[in-house]
């Protein structure tokens, strides 16, 4: 298993046009006026040239780095992981809703490659792992305490609405049609199905991985039931 290296060692002035247009040429502020202030967390080309990304106003003109710290001063316990065997395109909607969210780290398990037009530039705030194979991953969440949560609507799975998340945990989301493979079924500590009420018989991953990091966010970071 490998820690996946942050995108944004990249060209730096890419990096910049590519998250300006991942947010929209209405989004943030412009040049910063004179004279700039005295802050080791502020970037300079930011300042410069304005900061377009898709970041919170608390973030406005903070390089990628201060952003990440003041982020893992305050991640929360859950980690994602999201099984990547055929590039599923839901795994940056993954990614992306992890960090709203706040996750610890995201987990990628199969597939090194996967798509990330739709984590809009958000990986580079969000830390990922990737482990090659199932087994990689339930290792490292032994050796880390971590229960397995399979989040997926299979028979004797526990409804999520009303089950106790624990609070240190790896949400688990499988491919989008197959679901959650056999092994990592097997591995699961508790496997949660979401509520649903029309005529499809299930969700894509991007929308189940929101429905179950809000459902953790409203137990241990909200206080609600």
């Amino acid at each position: 298993m490998h820690v996946l290296a942050p995108r944004w060692q990249a060209a730096r002035v890419r990096d910049i046009a590519d998250e300006a247009e991942s947010g929209g040429d209405e989004v943030g502020v412009g040049p910063h006026p004179l004279p700039w202030p005295d802050d080791p967390r502020l970037d300079p080309e930011l300042l410069a040239h304005g900061d377009r990304r898709n970041v919170v106003d608390r973030y406005r003109y903070w390089t990628v780095d201060a952003v990440v710290a003041d982020l893992d001063a305050r991640r929360h316990d859950f980690h994602v992981a999201i099984e990547n065997w055929k590039h599923d395109l839901n795994i940056g909607t993954v990614v992306r809703t992890a960090n709203a969210f706040l996750a610890a780290e995201v987990h990628i398990v199969g597939n090194r490659r996967w798509n990330r037009r739709g984590a809009m530039v958000t990986d580079r705030y969000q830390h990922l792992r990737h482990h090659a194979t199932v087994e990689d991953l339930v290792a490292w969440a032994r050796a880390e305490g971590l229960p397995l949560v399979g989040i997926d609507n299979l028979p004797g799975s526990v409804p999520l609405e009303t089950a106790e998340l624990p609070r240190r945990c790896v949400l688990v989301f499988g491919q989008e049609g197959p679901g959650l493979s056999a092994a990592v079924h097997e591995a699961c500590d508790l496997v949660c199905s979401i509520a649903m009420f029309g005529s499809t018989r299930s969700v894509n991953a991007g929308v189940a991985a929101g429905i179950a990091m809000h459902a953790w966010v409203r137990r241990h970071a909200l206080g609600l039931s």
